[in-house]
């Protein structure tokens, strides 16, 4: 099983650098590392320990909810935007209706923006996170999720 807990101290470094991203004050779930640098968060009641011994016979990854992706910067993944949609308010590229039926369909968007990570917005509701390499925003909608 490849699965890591984080501690404590793992988790308040994780909120800091989330908070100075996306302007995020709680992240009230239990969370660990899968594979591929995912975090995911768990709100049920089952321990650590019994999620470590149903790992044992079953895929953890199935547990949880995938939040998190380490790279360079955090990247929130698609459900994260929509659960934390309350707490987001900074780094935020608010795009138009034709904007998001591109983004929808996986392409990425001709927006000039600094480098870095950006929850994109669409109306009241966001659509996800793209990376800006400074000349565009790169898309990470997940094929299986794109409008085709």
């Amino acid at each position: 099983m490849n699965v890591k807990f984080l501690k404590s101290s793992e988790k308040k470094k994780l909120l800091a650098e989330l908070e100075e991203r996306f302007g995020m004050t709680e992240l009230p779930y239990l969370l660990f590392e899968t594979g591929k640098e995912r975090i995911r968060g768990f709100s049920g009641t089952m321990t650590k320990e019994e999620i470590i011994e149903l790992g044992k016979i079953a895929n953890v990854e199935i547990i949880g909810l995938y939040l998190i992706k380490r790279e360079r910067n955090l990247r929130l993944g698609l459900d994260a935007t929509h659960l934390f949609k309350e707490q987001i308010n900074k780094n935020i590229i608010e795009i138009n209706e034709k904007q998001v039926e591109e983004w929808l369909r996986g392409k990425n968007l001709d927006i000039v923006k600094e480098s870095g990570v950006y929850a994109i917005e669409f109306g009241n509701d966001f659509v996800g996170c793209g990376i800006s390499d400074g000349k565009k925003i790169i898309n990470h909608i997940p094929k299986e999720r794109r409008i085709r």
